[in-house]
């Protein structure tokens, strides 16, 4: 490189104190963005592999019931010795399933904190008696209501899970939790109820034996 150029940018950048400021800040960028980058590779934490797996086999309600501000702390307390039958919408069989997980005995659900639901909910809002006061898209955990302030609200149903937590802010009482029909994804056969006796054949005929 000739000296003349070397010259003429040093010139240049003495004389204009703009382009001065803006090189310093390339400069320093480059290297705070070089110090960051390594340190996020040395530095770096993996997370526990089991609360990923407790966090995986919880029902992502989001809803507090627990305790928690959401499923994966209430995941990371588990594995710190936490009891794992706080959750009322994963019910007894999230319970089992930890469990199972961690071998280790199943408590059954801890009434404190709630109970079990027998059918799924939806949250539904009445939108002709929504004043648009925002309270329950500031309630929902998961984002999912749609609306503005004084403008309608409206669930999206693919997105709720059914956490009730949008019911208790509204001022007037617009929404509903709606119970969810079953498909042919989520339909399973009902446990028939225990005979009271069992009656046993003989093989001889005209005798049953109970």
């Amino acid at each position: 490189m000739p000296d003349w150029y070397e010259i003429t940018v040093i010139e240049l950048l003495t004389q204009s104190p703009l382009l001065t400021a803006l090189a310093a800040l390339v400069s320093l960028s480059a290297i705070f963005g070089a110090v960051l980058g390594y340190a996020s590779i040395k530095f770096k934490i993996e997370g526990n592999p089991l609360v990923e797996q407790v966090d995986a086999l919880l029902p992502q309600t989001q809803c507090g019931q627990c305790g928690f501000p959401g499923c994966k702390p209430y995941a990371e307390s588990i594995i710190n010795g936490d009891a794992i039958n706080k959750c009322p919408p994963g019910g007894q069989g999230t319970i089992d399933a930890i469990a199972n997980l961690l071998d280790v005995p199943a408590p059954s659900l801890d009434e404190e904190h709630g109970e079990e639901s027998e059918v799924r909910t939806v949250a539904y809002i009445r939108e002709d008696e929504c004043i648009g006061c925002t309270k329950c898209i500031v309630a929902c955990p998961v984002d999912a209501i749609l609306g503005a302030a004084k403008l309608m609200h409206t669930v999206i149903a693919d997105e709720c899970t059914g956490c009730d937590l949008c019911v208790e802010p509204c001022p007037v009482d617009c929404i509903d939790m709606l119970p969810i029909a079953s498909t042919m994804i989520d339909w399973h056969w009902q446990t028939p109820e225990p005979a009271e006796s069992l009656l046993i054949a003989s093989d001889r005929r005209g005798e049953v034996a109970a």
